[in-house]
């Protein structure tokens, strides 16, 4: 379980960098894009793709062009969820994208319908409508004005990021492995062209943006390693590290933005917050 209590704390500390980044005036766009080179690195140098046997034609190449896109253009959107709701509904946002991967499985890959996990994804939609604050004057972030799509965006970003990842690795023709270093190439080319169009409008550029970038890549490329070394640590207990993950990130992040940011929450967020980790244990152990 060290694997997935550091994971947790990397995945929490993405969102800490990004608010704090946010109170000291430096782009969080930027940093953003500074994040890809340690992630392109550090993916080839732990997953160790192998090129050897890869035929081009086979692979799923307009899926690596979507998830390029998509995985900056979501990380922008969690920054600005952050910056406008703050870190627990974000988080819970985030977390509970799962429920889209999950009904992706029942009714695009043919999968069982499970009641239970049913259940579990009904009880994650209640807390997600909670939790993010949709209703009029509930706290200081001025959700009144809809910013509440925000974490809404990062939801069903996220949940579509995960099905797209699923196909990929239910692609016989290329490793995953493979798969995983090309997407984060090209998110990384992506994320340099997005960085020229800012450098020429307003933007300008920041050199303290690409030390910030360098730390959240590390905390980023982090994350993603912990939680395999949790699941090669922990093989016969996939369910285990699946709830420790989760729930592990709602309740850091929930401890964080109300201890330490002094994030405000009404009674009904709360209930949303407690409503996510209750799905979360019904769909893990269902």
């Amino acid at each position: 379980m060290v694997y997935v209590l550091l994971s947790v704390v990397c995945s929490v500390t993405v969102s800490v960098i990004l608010k704090l980044a946010r109170r000291h005036h430096v782009d969080t766009r930027q940093i953003i894009v500074w994040n890809y080179p340690v992630t392109v690195l550090g993916s080839w140098a732990v997953l160790r793709p192998d090129f050897s046997d890869v035929v081009i034609t086979e692979a799923p190449v307009g899926i690596y062009l979507s998830l390029a896109v998509l995985l900056p253009g979501i990380f922008v959107l969690l920054s600005a969820s952050i910056r406008h709701t703050g870190i627990v509904r974000t988080e819970v946002a985030q977390r509970l994208s799962l429920f889209i991967s999950l009904l992706a499985a029942f009714w695009l890959f043919r999968e069982a319908p499970d009641t239970g996990k049913l259940i579990g994804v009904a009880v994650g939609f209640v807390g997600i409508l909670c939790s993010i604050g949709w209703h009029r004057g509930s706290n200081q972030y001025g959700l009144n004005h809809r910013v509440w799509l925000y974490p809404l965006s990062v939801f069903f970003g996220y949940g579509l990021v995960d099905i797209l990842l699923k196909i990929i690795a239910q692609h016989t023709g290329t490793p995953y492995t493979v798969s995983l270093f090309v997407i984060f190439c090209l998110a990384m080319l992506v994320a340099f062209g997005y960085l020229i169009v800012i450098l020429q409008g307003k933007g300008r550029f920041s050199m303290h943006a690409v030390y910030w970038g360098l730390v959240l890549g590390a905390f980023n490329l982090g994350n993603f390693l912990f939680y395999m070394m949790a699941h090669r640590a922990l093989p016969e207990n996939p369910s285990t590290v699946f709830t420790g993950m989760n729930v592990g990130v709602i309740a850091l992040g929930a401890l964080v933005g109300l201890v330490f940011f002094q994030e405000k929450l009404s009674r009904i967020n709360k209930i949303g917050v407690l409503l996510a980790v209750v799905s979360v244990f019904i769909i893990a152990y269902s």
